[in-house]
């Protein structure tokens, strides 16, 4: 497994680490700062998940007023992963 970490932008997590198989499968999802209770749960709903399927339901997501959250920021992450391989 490859282990990645992506700085977030206008969220209030500073920062999101996860791992990617050989199948692009994510696993162990953490974030830095942030909602804890809410962000533990996004990694639990996530784990095993494939990267396009993440970046489908994630992407768009705003909290609040903001143009962005932490899990369209997790989708922003795994685009940015796609996009390298």
């Amino acid at each position: 497994m490859k282990k990645y970490e992506y700085q977030t932008h206008g969220t209030c997590s500073k920062a999101i680490f996860f791992e990617v198989d050989d199948e692009q499968r994510i696993h162990n999802v953490s974030f830095l700062g942030g909602c804890d209770g809410n962000l533990q749960g996004i990694g639990r709903l996530v784990e095993g998940m494939p990267l396009s399927e993440i970046e489908k339901r994630l992407s768009g997501i705003r909290c609040g007023i903001k143009n962005t959250s932490c899990p369209d920021q997790l989708a922003c992450a795994v685009q940015q992963v796609t996009n390298q391989q």
